[in-house]
């Protein structure tokens, strides 16, 4: 079973013969406590090209010392890493491979790196006995296992903050290490510097996207954008991180919108397909989110009656509404990130950005081709508005706000991709289109919030139970409703020409 702590730390240089300085000098240290010398044993792991180094990933299996076992590091801010650990095994484990498998794609892991290291282990405490960092003196040494590597060895030393300690502790202690002349290391981490000194091949380092020029370019860095937060955001959706599924199908959004609305820019004949295999991922990574998220709502509408309008076991039937069809899920998803189409979806937009089916206007200045395609889905998005407002049938009334709220998403996208070329113009009607998205929404979910209530009523009839609560929240719901279909006019495009007329002065 795979754990993951957050680690927080820091590598400096050693001094001559890797002797530290008198750290109980440091601010808040009481004492140093000598932990003694372990010896470590790490192999680490990635493919023949180095995927996960220039991804700035580790992946290792190591003896010795108390944490025995796989870790795999995942980068989260300048010197802070989130480390999964699972127990020793011949093999990758399974769920380390699988946080992976968004770089490596199809390629093997395979042993590319030996460090062993003799490591002295010094704790540093306040005066209550309280560890506050963990600091280690580590001679190294680091084989390369793949053909033509070589050997080097130095040392090193490592700043470790404490489960739960100030990180002001760590500024304090570079400060006395600074002082004795000992400087921050060059290399991000052990493994980063072997493969530096131990030969070919080099990590690969992927040159950063020159500045954008033309429409073109405007439009592939968005699109780079949304790829890369695809490849990120994997590892996060297979640990069921917070928001993590949420995110991730709003890049596949963004990017269909992106080869829709920038149909002048990139030969839809090529995107369409694309379009199709991310629509098809969002649908597999949503099939609870709405689920999930109409919970919450409920929940938290529940949470404001006053008590004596809770009648029955309102809390445990929405409890057992949620979780119904939920077995599985998580499974389910995994599969669909492990499978063949997924990832041969993420090879299909390595390609596509490799090289791009650019049509003539790429090449135009982003002034002579953006502000039109904006201005093309704004202009649909006051046709899909002016529907909405003229519906009388409520059931009517509410599949063309929900119509519009999809084309509110598409023009709000459409701007976000134009907006570092055209700037304030294109940023306020990304604002406005969000505003409008927003109410939009709104609506939607109070629309599927009463569909969920009715749902929940008749299970809770059918069990004897009461349903007094939930039509007092339907009511609630439709009164949401009501709200936002009152605040549409005052959001409607004709009532707000001014963002439509500083596009209309770029062009």
């Amino acid at each position: 079973m795979a754990e993951t702590k957050r680690e927080i730390e820091r590598k400096y240089e050693a001094g001559p013969g890797g002797k530290l300085p008198d750290l109980s000098k440091v601010k808040g240290v009481s004492s140093v406590i000598d932990k003694g010398l372990t010896a470590l044993d790490a192999t680490y792991y990635d493919t023949a090209d180095l995927r996960l180094a220039a991804a700035s990933r580790t992946l290792r299996r190591r003896t010795g010392g108390d944490d025995a076992g796989w870790h795999l590091k995942l980068p989260v801010a300048e010197g802070i890493r989130d480390e999964v650990h699972a127990p020793l095994s011949a093999a990758v484990p399974r769920a380390l491979a699988g946080l992976v498998r968004s770089r490596v794609r199809g390629q093997d892991l395979i042993p590319v790196v030996r460090l062993r290291s003799d490591r002295a282990i010094r704790h540093l405490v306040d005066a209550d006995g309280t560890l506050l960092a963990e600091v280690s003196v580590d001679a190294v040494q680091a084989d390369r296992l793949t053909e033509g590597g070589g050997s080097t060895t130095w040392t090193e030393i490592e700043v470790e903050l404490a489960e739960g300690a100030d990180p002001a502790v760590l500024d304090k202690v570079e400060k006395r290490l600074r002082k004795a002349g000992i400087e921050p290391a060059a290399a991000a981490s052990k493994l980063a510097r072997a493969l530096a000194e131990t030969g070919l091949p080099a990590v690969p380092v992927t040159p950063a996207p020159a500045a954008p020029v033309t429409a073109g370019d405007h439009v592939l860095a968005y699109v780079r954008e949304q790829r890369d937060a695809l490849v990120a955001l994997d590892p996060a959706v297979r640990q069921d991180q917070p928001d993590s599924v949420h995110q991730m199908r709003v890049a596949t959004r963004r990017m269909r919108s992106a080869f829709r609305s920038y149909g002048k820019i990139l030969d839809r004949t090529v995107t369409d397909p694309i379009g199709e295999e991310l629509k098809w991922l969002a649908g597999e990574l949503g099939l609870d989110r709405d689920r999930e998220v109409l919970t919450e709502r409920i929940h938290a509408a529940v949470a404001e009656l006053p008590r004596q309008l809770t009648a029955g076991p309102v809390r445990t039937r929405l409890r057992t509404w949620s979780t119904a069809r939920r077995s599985g899920t998580k499974r389910h998803v995994t599969a669909v990130l492990d499978g063949r189409r997924y990832l041969a979806l993420l090879d299909t937009l390595d390609a596509l950005l490799a090289g791009p089916p650019l049509r003539p206007a790429a090449g135009k200045a982003p002034a002579d081709v953006l502000p039109r395609a904006v201005l093309n889905d704004y202009r649909k998005l006051t046709g899909f508005v002016h529907e909405a407002l003229g519906e009388a049938a409520p059931a009517e009334r509410d599949l063309a706000m929900h119509e519009a709220r999809k084309k509110a998403k598409r023009t709000r996208y459409a701007a976000e991709a134009a907006t570092p070329a055209l700037g304030k113009p294109a940023k306020r009607m990304a604002g406005y289109a969000k505003s409008l998205q927003t109410l939009l929404g709104e609506h939607q979910d109070s629309v599927m919030c009463r569909q969920a209530l009715r749902e929940i009523a008749a299970q809770a009839q059918a069990a004897g139970e009461s349903s007094f609560t939930y039509g007092l929240l339907y009511g609630r719901e439709e009164r949401i409703a009501a709200d936002c279909e009152r605040d549409l006019p005052a959001l409607s495009p004709d009532e707000h020409p001014e963002y439509a007329s500083d596009l209309e002065e770029v062009k």
